[in-house]
């Protein structure tokens, strides 16, 4: 009887051994994980390399903050010469050279327009038919928009608003009259393009009626002219500026109107670089014998 006990002992025991062996516990149950610093953890799935993230990606240009005018320059690499360009706008205009400049004759016609928020500024597209012709060239209208203090200044002076009247010629290339603006009386032009501003941004509302587009220029069309840029990216070189020496006038309304959407969208004043600056003097512009 002892005898049959100690081989049931010994036989269980073997099984016993056999199951610790397999790393399962002998009577059915779970198997109690590892503790202690001799544990083996499962190691995890390997996690796919992401490309570091491009800290200017998602960053459009603006007037303050991350995209601001410092940082437009390497915002993308077609922006560079928002930082290297050697002739860019605007600049303070000082120590102009008096010449009698050609006028420049300006053939505008009242013409549909359509008024649009590029969430940069307010942005006025014309119809085809308006120009200038100035040093023998004829640029045809774009569009003209506003900017909110003046980008240029006039020895050392800034004025309230200016607006750029954008015109390219046949080879693409840009010639942009700058008109100053004061606050006075109102504008009946400035208020069609108020009274037309579209509910949302980017998208363009077309106007029933015609805009006269002469009346957006000052009475004395003597000016001022250099070579400077773009003023927004990507700041392209080889724009022909034609700055009007006169101020027109927009009211305080009218002034506060576009201050409400864009308080403040110039940009800084760059650096002249001992570039030629003309002035016009005893010089009138003509306007076409079309226009109004």
């Amino acid at each position: 009887m002892q005898g049959l006990q100690a081989k049931l002992s010994e036989k269980i025991g073997e099984v016993r051994a056999a199951y610790a062996a397999k790393g399962e516990p002998a009577h059915g149950g779970r198997a109690r994980p590892a503790r202690g610093h001799g544990a083996v953890k499962a190691k995890p799935a390997a996690v796919a390399a992401t490309p570091a993230a491009d800290p200017h990606a998602a960053v459009h240009w603006d007037y303050a903050g991350a995209g601001g005018p410092k940082d437009w320059g390497s915002l993308k690499p077609e922006y560079a010469a928002c930082s290297s360009g050697k002739r860019q706008s605007p600049i303070d205009i000082r120590d102009g050279i008096g010449v009698d400049l050609q006028a420049i004759q300006f053939d505008y016609h009242p013409s549909g327009f359509a008024v649009l928020d590029n969430g940069h500024t307010v942005q006025v597209n014309v119809e085809r038919g308006n120009a200038i012709t100035v040093m023998g060239k004829r640029y045809e209208l774009v569009q003209f928009h506003f900017h909110r203090p003046s980008e240029e200044r006039i020895n050392g002076r800034g004025y309230e608003m200016v607006a750029h009247l954008v015109h390219k010629d046949l080879d693409g290339k840009l010639a942009v009259v700058a008109v100053l603006i004061e606050q006075g009386k109102g504008h009946p032009l400035v208020q069609q393009v108020w009274n037309n501003l579209p509910l949302e941004k980017n998208e363009e509302l077309r106007a029933a009626e015609k805009m006269d587009l002469g009346a957006l220029l000052p009475a004395s069309r003597s000016y001022y002219t250099y070579m400077g840029s773009l003023t927004t990216p990507p700041c392209s070189e080889g724009v022909l500026w034609m700055v009007m020496k006169q101020p027109t006038q927009l009211s305080a309304e009218q002034i506060a109107i576009f201050a409400k959407l864009y308080p403040m969208n110039a940009r800084p004043i760059q650096s002249a670089a001992g570039r030629l600056i003309k002035e016009s003097v005893g010089t009138a512009a003509t306007m076409s014998a079309a226009a109004p």
